[in-house]
């Protein structure tokens, strides 16, 4: 690696840890609620306004059911969080529903968690930052209209964020996210004191516009079907929950309980929030419409619609203009740093899924700051991706969303369900027992709860984009499937042969020396395969150039260098096919014979010299790597240009000489 390459990553990450280090960054609940929590306590500021956008499309008249709809949330994030603290005292280890669901329902049902939950999170890193573009572009019209570009930054500087590692992305974190807390609060307070203790009347700017309805007689199933949607856009409100049981492990000790205390402050503030803006909202006459040129009847021409708390602070803070800008900020800065809890909640469920041979081991594998830097890479891609898709709209990307999760919720509980009917079935204690069935109980109304819910979610938006997401699962439940088939049959061939194995060696080594000219790189080869004492030993030299073929033969001749050259014909100039039959033709010679293909390459200190040499080494390396019975040995020659030949006599054990290298003493 360059010194650019390392001071550059330095710059980034910071100093690397010791693997030792690790109980250093566990979080107390002050930093883990900001870092777990902070996606579930933000969709409050898109979920109401989800609410509103479905249910006008039945017109002003329908947003009378807005309120219920909230209550109807608010009750199933209640019981979500209450079944949740159950899990994470039955199941501490960090697996979370994926290890719930695998436990008590076996691997197929936990590989549908795992698959439901990686795709749930990259939608919360896409939904997350494009609604922070929406609500900052409420207060500053420049981001509006380079959203997509604000979407991709924000995921970059969270990814950098959480390289660094999980205290420091929670150190982070947490001004925002309790700026936001006391800001929405103090809005709500100061919002509601205003209208019901002072007595003053406050209006939305969209309090005196109308709302175009699409069909101005929907009654019926019509409008029950689009309550029950409104239901399942407000249920975005719940994504977030399930982070905190797959981030058990990096809670400081007690690690259950305090997982449970902060899941439950993170259902207090989400309930408070949620029923708090819509209830707001209803009261000073917020409205929020898919196309406002066409929908908002009485709004000027070019109206620029804005969101709904950016709405709420307008009016509530209408003789307090700061107060404006303040909520629109952290807002915003919530809803990108929202995205930090799938920036943890996905390496930790990679990197068990890897564990467990369902995903490529380099996802299970910590980086220089201990945190899981693939994961992180990887999660970054994928939502970037999306954001771009998707133009970076809200509205087109929540409809992928909280399918994933409800999937996740609904096996979640019941695994746990089974869980708790299993140990029951064993236990004896009648307090313990007690205490199992009221367990057992508050999981079992979850599971009913995020069954309907699951239902409803599936009717209402597969046909809007749902059907995307579940697509997307299906996908990568069948690729996880096929990496962990290759995985059990690598171990099974290595078992098997190693059953084979009689520990009979081979009966000769044949070392071949690949020489293209007689310079230092190619005596420094000999001398190494001469020093692994092999049974026969040659040199071989392919002849794409008579000229340069025949001054090589001539120096060999010249030189006191005993191993006979073998020149290779080659009529079309190749290099890589004349070898390989070599190779192959020594093999079927001597079966019994191992061959050792000894390869002179050049060692460079920039990426641009790599261009011009090693090309032809690297292309017979991935060619003989396939060939049975074949090693192959790189033998390097340190270029000036490579730091490391001048840092060699620091990294020389006491008393190795550089002859011992098989360094020349001749100078250059």
């Amino acid at each position: 690696m360059s010194t650019l390459t390392k001071v550059s990553k330095r710059l980034l990450l910071g100093r690397p840890f010791r693997s030792d280090k690790l109980g250093h960054t566990l979080l107390p609940k002050r930093i883990a609620l900001p870092v777990f929590a902070s996606d579930a306590m933000s969709s409050v500021a898109y979920a109401p306004q989800e609410i509103f956008l479905v249910l006008s499309v039945a017109g002003a008249s329908a947003l009378v059911f807005t309120p219920w709809v909230a209550i109807a949330v608010a009750v199933v994030l209640a019981v979500v969080v209450a079944s949740y603290r159950q899990n994470v005292h039955a199941y501490p280890s960090g697996g979370g529903d994926y290890e719930v669901a695998t436990v008590n329902l076996g691997p197929n049902a936990g590989l549908t968690v795992g698959s439901a939950l990686l795709v749930d999170y990259v939608l919360t890193v896409a939904v997350s930052v494009t609604s922070a573009a929406e609500n900052i572009g409420s207060a500053f019209p420049v981001v509006d209209d380079h959203k997509v570009w604000f979407c991709v930054g924000a995921i970059l500087l969270l990814a950098a964020i959480n390289l660094r590692g999980i205290k420091e992305a929670g150190a982070a974190l947490a001004i925002p996210t309790y700026a936001f807390i006391i800001g929405m609060l103090a809005m709500l307070i100061w919002g509601f004191t205003e209208i019901f203790v002072m007595g003053e009347e406050i209006h939305a700017e969209t309090a005196d516009f109308g709302v175009r309805s699409e069909d101005d007689d929907m009654t019926g199933l019509a409008l029950a079907f689009l309550v029950a949607r409104s239901f399942s856009s407000g249920c975005a409100a719940l994504t977030g929950v399930e982070a905190i049981s797959n981030g058990v492990p990096a809670f400081r000790k007690p690690k259950s309980r305090n997982a449970a205390t902060t899941l439950f402050m993170l259902g207090a503030f989400s309930v408070t929030l949620l029923l708090g803006i819509v209830f707001l909202a209803r009261e000073i006459g917020a409205k929020y419409v898919l196309n406002p040129a066409q929908d908002l009847v009485g709004a000027p021409d070019g109206y620029q619609q804005k969101s709904m708390i950016a709405q709420l602070a307008r009016a509530v803070f209408d003789s307090f203009p700061l107060g404006f800008y303040l909520i629109a900020v952290v807002t915003a800065l919530i809803l990108v740093l929202a995205a930090n809890t799938a920036f943890n909640g996905f390496p930790v469920l990679g990197s068990v899924l890897a564990q467990d041979r369902y995903l490529p081991r380099q996802l299970h594998t910590r980086g220089d700051r201990l945190a899981f830097s693939n994961g992180i890479l990887f999660l970054a891609i994928a939502a970037i991706v999306f954001v771009v898709a998707f133009d970076a709209q809200v509205t087109s990307l929540i409809q992928l969303y909280i399918v994933g999760v409800f999937v996740s919720f609904t096996l979640s509980q019941t695994g746990m369900v089974r869980h708790w009917t299993r140990l029951l079935g064993t236990e004896s204690d009648p307090r313990s027992r007690r205490r199992m069935q009221q367990s057992r109980v508050v999981n079992s109304v979850g599971l009913v709860m995020t069954t309907a819910v699951l239902v409803v979610v599936l009717i209402t938006k597969f046909s809007e984009g749902a059907w995307i997401a579940v697509l997307m699962m299906v996908v990568l439940f069948v690729l996880m499937k096929l990496i962990h088939r290759h995985y059990a049959s690598v171990q099974q061939e290595l078992e098997e042969a190693e059953a084979e194995d009689e520990g009979v060696l081979p009966s000769r080594t044949h070392s071949i020396v690949l020489v293209s000219s007689l310079h230092m790189a190619s005596k420094r080869a000999l001398r190494y395969a001469r020093a692994t004492r092999p049974d026969v030993l040659e040199a071989i030299t392919v002849n794409v150039d008579d000229r340069d073929t025949r001054k090589l033969v001539s120096e060999w001749e010249a030189s006191d260098i005993t191993v006979p050259l073998k020149v290779i014909a080659s009529p079309y100039r190749e290099i890589t096919r004349p070898v390989i039959d070599y190779v192959r033709r020594v093999r079927r010679e001597h079966p019994r014979d191992v061959v050792t293909v000894f390869i002179p390459e050049y060692v460079v200190g920039h990426w641009w010299e790599q261009i011009l040499h090693n090309q032809s080494a690297l292309r017979l390396k991935g060619r003989l790597l396939f060939e049975p019975g074949v090693m192959v040995t790189s033998v390097p020659w340190q270029l000036s240009s490579s730091d490391r030949r001048k840092d060699t006599k620091r990294y020389m054990a006491p008393g190795v000489t550089r002859r011992a290298l098989g360094e020349t003493e001749e100078r250059r």
